[in-house]
């Protein structure tokens, strides 16, 4: 593989074309927004300023990576020599397949087409394509750059073949692959956003308080972060729509999200996208205080 198109400049869009232009792969990164566009080449920039700064790399290092980045909004033209196409878009299942669609009628015959659905089913993807057996999920964690760990998702037609290409190539860009099957939530998120649901529910219900509950885990349980900052940190709109597609997916009343993410959600408290969530953030400053929601 040389060729390598990341679809969705977002936060998880920009990490995944940083982390294949670093390891040498020419990468093409595509999103409808220009305006999209020039802010994830900012963030690339200045992430690669930070490692820099930590002598993780040389300037030299960040000169090259950022020459093997080009951007488009012509989704057509963008994936036209692509080996391998990761799509980062929203974690939406009718964008999902929208984009498929389109990638599916432009990509080369034999390029792999990735997606890094965190929950949605990876066979209901490739089944509006015609090459269900080139299909397959590279779920990346957030920070890319950051994280080692791959979650590679076999859909139902994918070939041993494909897995096999892409458990390599996970090793090569310097991350650590575990293969898993195509099920609601795969095994990440399975596990994880019960947890979380699990937090917001002992809040709505008073248990304890923010800081309380994420004290608790980071300190009894050793985890970086508590549930509730993790949430804000992912998207309290992103895990509404994980854990509906569990819900969904298994038909079980556990995976029900709590009736306040659902509120805070509707209310446009997203977490740091939105500046508040269960903690309020300030512009431009690590700085976080529990929202005075709950205050």
């Amino acid at each position: 593989m040389k060729y390598v198109s990341v679809i969705g400049a977002g936060t998880m869009g920009n990490g995944i074309a940083h982390v294949f232009a670093m390891t040498g792969y020419e990468v093409t990164l595509i999103d409808i927004s220009s305006e999209a566009l020039k802010k994830a080449m900012a963030t690339i920039s200045k992430n690669l300023d930070r490692m820099v700064s930590k002598e993780k790399i040389t300037e030299d290092t960040k000169a090259k990576t950022l020459a093997l980045i080009k951007t488009t909004s012509d989704l057509a033209q963008g994936v036209s020599q692509a080996d391998l196409v990761v799509e980062a878009a929203t974690e939406n299942i009718d964008l999902k397949c929208k984009i498929f669609t389109e990638i599916d009628a432009h990509a080369p015959v034999d390029a792999i087409l990735a997606s890094n659905t965190s929950s949605i089913s990876i066979t209901k993807i490739a089944s509006v394509t015609k090459r269900p057996e080139q299909v397959i999920g590279m779920h990346f964690m957030n920070p890319v750059p950051m994280m080692k760990l791959i979650e590679v998702i076999r859909g139902y037609s994918t070939s041993d073949e494909v897995t096999s290409q892409i458990m390599e190539l996970s090793i090569a860009i310097g991350k650590v692959p575990v293969e898993v099957n195509d099920y609601p939530g795969f095994v990440a998120n399975r596990i994880l956003l019960p947890m979380v649901n699990e937090a917001i529910y002992a809040l709505h219900e008073g248990v304890a308080g923010v800081k309380e509950i994420d004290t608790v885990m980071k300190l009894g349980m050793a985890h970086l972060m508590g549930p509730l900052q993790l949430a804000d940190f992912i998207g309290l709109d992103v895990c509404l729509s994980i854990l509906k597609v569990l819900q969904d997916g298994f038909g079980q009343p556990k995976y029900a999200p709590c009736p306040l993410l659902v509120n805070m959600v509707t209310a446009g408290k997203l977490g740091r996208k939105s500046m508040e969530g269960f903690y309020s953030y300030e512009a431009g400053s690590k700085v976080i205080k529990v929202s005075a929601a709950f205050a």
